[in-house]
């Protein structure tokens, strides 16, 4: 994990400002011991709207599968999902935070179903034109994949201006992620911030 600024106060997870945090490009993550703490890395992995890839292979296998998408439509049950692995940051107090998020409109989920069953999915945060992505899951190959590349496509259908992503990983790159520096992110962040659109 890169170099990275660490905010560390009470009262940060309530809904109002929660959403002042992401709007400055920070998000929270609970250690070990259950503490959430906020985090603003130096380094930012972004995926560009305007140049982002979708691997062929992927292409072929969306255009062959049975997969079916939604939105917004199980957001908590597509966290709590993302939330069940061996080791995870996303604790049942900061799912109950983000039930705040939701009822003000700033959280989202993209949801792959397939015979009707929840399948695999993702969720993040939106501010005016930035997306600011947390989490995705796959209980069957290639869906959390899917889901990122119909998010791609609604974000760029909704002229969102950014797609954070966190941090980079290998699942990240192949869709054109790239590592930017903190003034570069800070630029995007603000013409995000000049775009009045809605994720819906």
């Amino acid at each position: 994990m890169n170099e990275q600024r660490i905010i560390s106060k009470k009262n940060l997870l309530k809904p109002e400002n929660m959403i002042q945090l992401y709007a400055q490009g920070a998000f929270p993550m609970a250690d070990d011991d259950g503490n959430i703490e906020w985090y603003l890395p130096e380094i930012r992995t972004i995926i560009p709207l305007d140049n982002y890839n979708i691997p062929r292979s992927l292409r072929k296998f969306m255009e062959k599968s049975n997969f079916e998408y939604k939105i917004d439509s199980k957001i908590i049950e597509v966290i709590i999902n993302c939330s069940k692995r061996p080791k995870t940051w996303i604790s049942e107090e900061l799912i109950e935070a983000y039930k705040g998020l939701i009822k003000l409109g700033y959280l989202h989920s993209v949801e792959v179903y397939q015979n009707n069953e929840l399948v695999g999915g993702l969720y993040g945060v939106t501010y005016r034109g930035a997306f600011f992505g947390e989490s995705m899951f796959s209980k069957v190959s290639q869906a959390s994949k899917c889901a990122l590349v119909r998010l791609i496509e609604h974000l760029n259908k909704k002229e969102f201006v950014l797609l954070d992503v966190q941090f980079q990983t290998e699942h990240l790159r192949m869709f054109g992620a790239v590592e930017i520096s903190f003034d570069e992110y800070t630029e995007l962040l603000l013409r995000a911030h000049e775009k009045k659109v809605n994720f819906n």
